[in-house]
């Protein structure tokens, strides 16, 4: 039922382990657009899009923002030896070579946003945690626009990426910068780790020439930045109906947390970059809460970091399978892979686990109390649709339902179905619609079937166009036909069980059980 996110890269982006990968559970697919070029993304894609035709998998596209990331630039990529006790300079001038005495960053405002005592993380991909490929720095003092930092360990930075994290400092860079709104022609874009805004030319061309499902807007810092993002897709033709998944990484997007909630279309707990910026003994607090608010409001929570040793090891340890087994618990709805999928030894083997963890999490989970404090939460009166949402899971953990089915155009009815946890899955088959913008005719519903695949317990179903939802009712007795066969196939309903159906007839909004017969 709890979705998995997968990231594609050098250890996953082959039909065979796209196809691996989906089979073995990932329902999205995420692409970390802070690296690599258009065309190798493109790449990438295209063989999702393969893998997805011949394993007859469903899967959701996530494009992963650069954002206001700190980051060191090594354009020779040689590895950099790091001595505790000794100093290093991080300096604004890019145009000096990374060594252990300098390290050229991408932020001209770093001194004047910290000062001395100050800590600052150095890391490449998000910090793996390890004393030997991340390292701590102690700012001494500033001199200039240089910032000269004591380290505190020992370490080899390696690769041309490395993440600068300054703990808990206010980092005046924009979520989306307003510069470079022309889209390049795409063969000329570089996801370049030095810039910001080639963000809006990412998703002006990439973006919009594949359709992204979700946006994962990063380093958000107030609702602002959504809106911002929200409006920039609007103009974008197809990508109004883009999702916008706040990612949040630090205690200023913690602030502010409610506001973004309420604007974001879910959430995305970065707890990387959190472990970093919050005392480690506090995330789980954060985690708790965060997940917490998004299930009341009826949106996605996303955890990460889970299974960082599963990078390079078959099996993840005995803290880390908890650890997911507990996210489930709190009530997130997926689980996101990153390095472990990206470049990790075990992308598959890796998904897999993970899925099973969580299967094993969603047994034990207590949905009769969920439930109650879910009613109680929003209170009275209900609206229709929350009221409707409530009454179909109800009915179907009274009398046992295998399935519910649900008939919805926007997705929106099945998503507050699914907020309420029942135990079995949602079959959401969406009608598709049928518009015009006078020079030709189109169908909608692949996106929102597509944006299904991220919320726990929603697995969606693409209905035949010529059956519109509010139609007469032999023909949704033809489309309900359709949803059993593919709940009989999928092993989900046998014969003689019960399925709770929500569906519109009319201007009504019916709840119905229904039993099978052989």
């Amino acid at each position: 039922m709890t979705k998995i996110v997968g990231t594609l890269g050098p250890r996953s982006r082959s039909v065979e382990v796209i196809s691996a990968c989906l089979k073995a559970g990932m329902t999205v697919a995420r692409f970390d657009v802070s690296w690599g070029d258009a065309e190798y993304h493109q790449g990438t894609l295209d063989n999702l899009k393969t893998a997805i035709k011949s394993s007859k998998k469903l899967c959701a596209v996530m494009l992963d923002t650069v954002g206001a990331e700190l980051q060191v630039v090594n354009k020779s990529e040689k590895a950099i030896t790091l001595k505790a006790d000794d100093k290093v300079i991080l300096t604004p001038d890019q145009g000096q070579e990374a060594s252990s005495e300098v390290l050229p960053i991408n932020f001209a405002g770093l001194a004047k946003a910290v000062k001395k005592g100050d800590t600052i993380f150095v890391g490449q991909y998000l910090f793996t945690g390890s004393e030997t490929t991340s390292v701590w720095l102690e700012v001494d003092e500033v001199q200039g626009g240089d910032v000269v930092c004591v380290i505190k360990n020992s370490a080899t930075l390696a690769g041309s990426l490395f993440t600068l994290h300054a703990s808990q400092i206010q980092i005046d860079l924009p979520t989306l910068s307003e510069k470079d709104k022309q889209p390049y022609p795409i063969r000329y874009i570089k996801f370049a780790i030095s810039s910001v805004s080639l963000l809006l030319q990412v998703i002006s061309t990439w973006g919009v020439q594949n359709k992204i499902d979700f946006l994962s807007l990063s380093y958000t810092r107030h609702a602002e930045d959504v809106r911002e993002a929200r409006e920039y897709l609007s103009k974008l033709g197809d990508l109004s109906q883009t999702q916008i998944f706040a990612k949040i990484e630090n205690v200023e997007g913690l602030t502010h947390f409610d506001e973004i909630l309420q604007e974001a279309d879910g959430i995305i707990l970065s707890r990387g970059n959190l472990g970093i910026d919050l005392p480690p003994e506090k995330v789980f607090l954060f985690q708790k809460s965060a997940v917490y608010k998004c299930n009341m409001a009826g949106k996605p929570a996303v955890v990460t970091r889970v299974v960082d040793s599963m990078t390079d090891n078959l099996r993840p340890t005995r803290a880390e399978a908890t650890d997911v087994a507990n996210a489930v618990l709190d009530g997130c709805d997926a689980i996101l892979l990153g390095a472990e999928t990206l470049r990790g030894l075990y992308p598959v083997e890796t998904i897999s686990t993970v899925g099973k963890i969580c299967a094993e999490a969603e047994k034990v989970f207590n949905q009769d109390q969920y439930f109650k404090r879910t009613v109680k939460f929003v209170g009275e009166p209900m609206s229709h649709l929350e009221s409707i949402a409530s009454s179909a899971v109800r009915a179907a953990l009274k009398v046992k339902a295998s399935v519910i089915i649900c008939f919805t155009s926007s997705g929106r009815a099945a998503r507050l179905i699914a907020k309420y946890r029942p135990t079995m899955p949602v079959l959401s088959v969406v009608i598709p619609r049928l518009k015009t913008n006078q020079l030709k005719w189109s169908f909608t519903g692949a996106f929102e079937a597509r944006q299904s695949l991220i919320v726990r317990g929603l697995f969606p179903l693409l209905a035949d166009p010529r059956h519109p939802a509010e139609s007469t009712n032999a023909t949704n007795e033809s489309v309900l036909k359709v949803a059993l066969d593919h709940g009989k196939a999928s092993g989900v309903i046998k014969s003689h069980d019960r399925v709770v159906v929500c569906q519109k007839v009319g201007d009504a909004s019916v709840v119905k059980i229904i039993e099978l017969e052989d």
